[in-house]
């Protein structure tokens, strides 16, 4: 049997043609064998009022073609103006590597491999705003160091 094959977590939820799915207790796969079905994995869902930084928005497109909320047709032309544009801000190596992975995915119709990339600037793009607008970063809350307990060991 051929088709895309969904591995889905206890209680994950995914979006198959606009009805919501939820997993069972238990780890399970999915066999979809209809070409062309809009799947959407809703822990990779961007919510529509999260779409307010380039990417997000750029990705949130990607995404809504995937819930078949808009066809590929519409979306692509917006998808590769989007890419462009972020590509004039995201000059590193890594970045510049998501991008390109993106437009050939854009390119291929494999909507979910551009949003999958797409996702990947997130962070980055966070660390940029937080630069620009002069907030530090969000840091893990690190626990203090017992005395007696060596540098690389954690409390549990």
């Amino acid at each position: 049997m051929s088709g895309l094959v969904l591995k889905l977590s206890p209680k994950e939820r995914v979006l198959i043609n606009g009805a919501v799915i939820e997993n069972g207790d238990r780890r399970s796969r999915l066999s979809i064998v209809t070409p062309g079905a809009h799947i959407l994995r809703l822990r990779d869902a961007i919510h529509p009022e999260e779409a307010k930084t380039p990417v997000k928005r750029v990705a949130y497109i990607a995404q809504l073609v995937l819930s078949g909320d808009t066809s590929p047709a519409d979306a692509d032309i917006q998808l590769m103006r989007g890419i462009e544009q972020l590509s004039q801000v995201f000059t590193d190596h890594d970045s510049r590597a998501q991008l390109d992975a993106a437009t050939m995915a854009v390119r291929d119709g494999q909507h979910y491999q551009a949003l999958k990339a797409l996702r990947t600037l997130i962070p980055r793009e966070d660390r940029l705003i937080a630069a620009q607008t002069g907030q530090q970063e969000p840091r893990p809350q690190q626990l203090p160091m017992s005395p007696s307990m060596p540098p690389d060991v954690k409390p549990s």
